[in-house]
């Protein structure tokens, strides 16, 4: 199993990622769909090769082709939302929220998934982006779909944990090659 394969590559002082890693997939309530698309969006947004090898064939497995693929859409999608907002967020000048966004991102509005799971990977990898607009923006979608903060904070930990493992691993990495 992929998961096990991560697990066992992390060193000695990343046992926490390790322990967390196991409970945020492997024991986690999320349905099938909604579980393995937020991974499979966050492995994406984590940029890192290592974890997105060993649990992308898994992801595929779990998921149908229209999920896979809207997962996919998600992590490519917010990879370029997560920027333009967060910097119309952090610019001082507020008129920059009066243009025009001018960028295409019907994926939103059409995925190809229920727009519920969509939502929830696309926060996922906002988390991970650090953009606190969008985050506010899907969490307020879930939250009008009856999302529970227990799914919505779940996710958030997947984002997370991932996050760190790609962190870790690929710092390992460059380490080893030193």
């Amino acid at each position: 199993m992929a998961l096990n394969d991560l697990k066992s590559a992390l060193p000695d002082y990343a046992k926490d990622l390790k322990l967390n890693l196991g409970s945020v997939i492997g024991n986690s309530d999320l349905p099938q769909q909604q579980l393995w698309g937020t991974v499979l969006a966050c492995a994406i947004a984590s940029r890192s090769p290592k974890v997105l090898a060993e649990l992308e064939p898994e992801a595929r497995e779990n998921l149908s082709p229209e999920a896979y693929t809207a997962a996919k859409a998600a992590a490519s999608v917010m990879a370029m939302n997560n920027v333009f907002y967060r910097t119309r967020h952090l610019l001082s000048d507020p008129e920059y929220g009066n243009l025009r966004a001018g960028l295409r991102m019907n994926v939103i509005g059409n995925p190809g998934v229920d727009k519920t799971d969509f939502e929830l990977w696309s926060l996922a990898v906002s988390a991970i982006n650090g953009c606190g607009m969008c985050l506010d923006s899907h969490e307020q979608v879930l939250r009008k779909a009856d999302v529970d903060r227990e799914t919505v904070q779940e996710a958030v930990k997947i984002a997370s944990v991932l996050q760190a493992v790609g962190a870790t691993l690929d710092a390992e990495a460059v380490i080893a090659q030193v």
